[in-house]
């Protein structure tokens, strides 16, 4: 082989290098690195950052404001008139007992049956006893008053003399225990004389037939007829009237709510 056909030869070999052509014939295609795929967080993985962080705080309910009481008020015992003060001109004669003593002597002459003979169901009733005897003295058993009126019911002298001939007794209103006798004893005799009087001998001295203060019931004149006598009822009845409504009101508002009955 000359020296021209090695020259193109060659240059042959060196033009199909180039070309990019292998030996076989084919045409070698370029290698491509496919992208990874980005992995997803799944949902139901928590944040480790998270994980230390506090918790939020539950949500608050707001608590229901207490319902306000419908209970009324209890009411508050009534003083006896003006704080029971004694009068400048009284006096005290003898040891003062107790209010638990007072009391007791009180309810037991309120517990006596003063006409066993002509009016059995006749009962004064302990609590217009008890509640007299505070407007009258506050329960002061060695109360003195300057007209005369002395101890728990206030006893006047002439009523005092009365009620002893009216029962053939010998009570004294010096002893307190005689004095709630002698008290329960002429109420006694009022009930059954205005009974008689204006209440074909009813008796009955029950608030409940006898709601207004003002009304000409039994239980009223006896408390009028108390602190001024038969004689003074009978005038103002004729009227139709109490004579001395304002002493009435007072003992029956005592008898609703009493400060006695602290005792």
């Amino acid at each position: 082989m000359n020296r021209r056909l090695l020259l193109f030869v060659a240059a042959l070999v060196g033009l199909l290098v180039v070309s990019g052509c292998g030996l076989g014939g084919q045409k070698q295609q370029p290698v491509t690195v496919a992208a990874q795929p980005t992995a997803s967080v799944p949902e139901n993985i928590v944040d480790p950052v998270l994980e230390d962080e506090e918790p939020s705080p539950e949500p608050t309910t707001a608590k229901p404001k207490p319902k306000k009481s419908t209970a009324k008020p209890k009411a508050t015992p009534t003083e006896d008139p003006n704080n029971f003060q004694l009068p400048a001109c009284a006096e005290r004669d003898g040891k003062e007992m107790s209010k638990a003593k007072a009391k007791t002597a009180l309810k037991a002459a309120a517990g006596k049956t003063y006409w066993p003979g002509s009016a059995p169901q006749l009962k004064v009733p302990s609590r217009l006893v008890l509640v007299t005897a505070w407007h009258e003295s506050g329960w002061t058993s060695n109360y003195v008053n300057c007209d005369g009126g002395r101890g728990l019911m206030q006893v006047m002298p002439d009523t005092e003399a009365f009620i002893n001939q009216r029962f053939e007794k010998s009570y004294t209103a010096e002893d307190y225990k005689q004095n709630a006798v002698l008290g329960a004893n002429y109420l006694a005799w009022l009930t059954k004389a205005f009974g008689d009087s204006y209440f074909k001998g009813k008796y009955d001295l029950s608030t409940k037939k006898c709601k207004s203060h003002s009304s000409l019931c039994l239980l009223n004149m006896v408390i009028a007829g108390y602190n001024m006598g038969r004689g003074a009822v009978d005038e103002a009845y004729a009227r139709k009237e109490l004579p001395n409504q304002q002493y009435v009101d007072v003992t029956r508002s005592l008898m609703k709510s009493c400060y006695c009955d602290r005792y």
